[in-house]
């Protein structure tokens, strides 16, 4: 066969069947799977295709660099996600960027698309909301993206979420089974993707449970902190006093906690108190605080080993994963023999 000393990347794309973005990553020597690289390598063999280098060299940037965007970095369990997150990616070479962020689906976004000015090699991205304008980035992400959070199913990134739901669950099933019937829920806002699946899943089972159904033990904190949980709980208990407490985070049950004791409640006494989350906050309040993990560690972990995975091989099709809830009991729900 001929060489053309004209043949194209529209050209090596054709030929090769792959689309010219999948051409383009072979031959600027970016991440792509074995077999791509065969059949790009072989066709632009066969057409003569010669890059232009000057060009090359102006337009591949490695930055060695990954993004994390998180709510709140002072939130424990971002921690525990960035930690895993920097531990799985400093082998391979990579450093960590951290953006406290994502509690705003807007700075969210304009952070995505700064992505394409090639600040990072791909990003970890943990969303409080979800809104439109975010799901269409993520349909065109400009860098390889992994979500650790619920997005639909539909979003063409890999994912993994904790199951929201079942700890709910797990945790009302403990509340029930030491006796406790007027479970309240101090829940984070509920426009945030983990406010509205636990706010379901805490209604569902209350009910399953035959647990009082009460308007009044449902109260909405601003924030998933101990500041907005401190103002909710308060707000709680003006409406009456429960005989157990599930806070929607660990941050808003120490909250719960705080107030109760400052009211001359007792924990576990008169009032049990749960959280979620499982952070080391749980292990050093007083009393110890019961908690249902969600596995914060290993969501962080897989999240990072998603990523890398995709920058070496782009092409492989989206991988979610579920991490499932483990509850962690402790004296802020013990069973009394008798409570007075």
């Amino acid at each position: 066969m001929t060489l053309d000393s004209r043949a194209t990347l529209v050209g090596v794309a054709t030929h090769a069947g792959v689309s010219v973005a999948s051409a383009s990553r072979v031959l600027n020597g970016l991440p792509s799977s074995r077999s791509m690289v065969e059949k790009v390598q072989a066709s632009a063999s066969a057409l003569g295709y010669r890059p232009n280098v000057i060009a090359r060299s102006l337009k591949v940037q490695h930055t060695d660099q990954l993004a994390f965007a998180m709510s709140d970095v002072g939130n424990p369990v971002y921690v525990t996600m960035m930690r895993a997150v920097e531990e799985a990616t400093r082998d391979e070479g990579y450093r960590l960027m951290i953006s406290s962020i994502a509690s705003d689906p807007g700075a969210v976004v304009e952070l995505m698309r700064s992505l394409r000015h090639g600040y990072a090699d791909g990003l970890v991205l943990s969303p409080l909301r979800v809104t439109d304008a975010l799901l269409a980035e993520l349909h065109t992400p400009a860098v390889p993206t992994v979500v650790i959070g619920t997005v639909p199913s539909t979003v063409p990134v890999d994912n993994v979420r904790a199951n929201s739901a079942g700890a709910v669950r797990i945790a009302l099933d403990h509340l029930s089974s030491v006796g406790r019937r007027r479970v309240a829920f101090l829940n984070g806002p509920v426009d945030t993707v983990p406010g509205s699946a636990r706010a379901r899943a805490f209604e569902r089972n209350v009910r399953r449970l035959g647990l009082a159904v009460d308007d009044r033990l449902r109260v909405e904190a601003d924030d998933f902190t101990l500041r907005a949980g401190r103002a909710a709980a308060v707000a709680l208990l003006e409406r009456g006093q429960p005989d157990a407490v599930l806070g929607g985070n660990d941050l808003l049950a120490i909250a719960s906690m705080q107030v109760l004791r400052e009211s001359g409640i007792r924990v576990p006494e008169d009032v049990a108190v749960i959280g979620m989350d499982d952070t080391e906050l749980a292990t050093v309040t007083t009393p110890t605080l019961t908690s249902v993990s969600l596995g914060s560690y290993r969501r962080g972990h897989l999240a990072a080993q998603l990523l890398l995975e995709r920058l070496r091989e782009p092409d492989r099709p989206v991988r979610r994963v579920t991490v499932q809830p483990e509850l962690h009991a402790r004296a802020s729900t013990a069973l009394l023999q008798a409570r007075r």
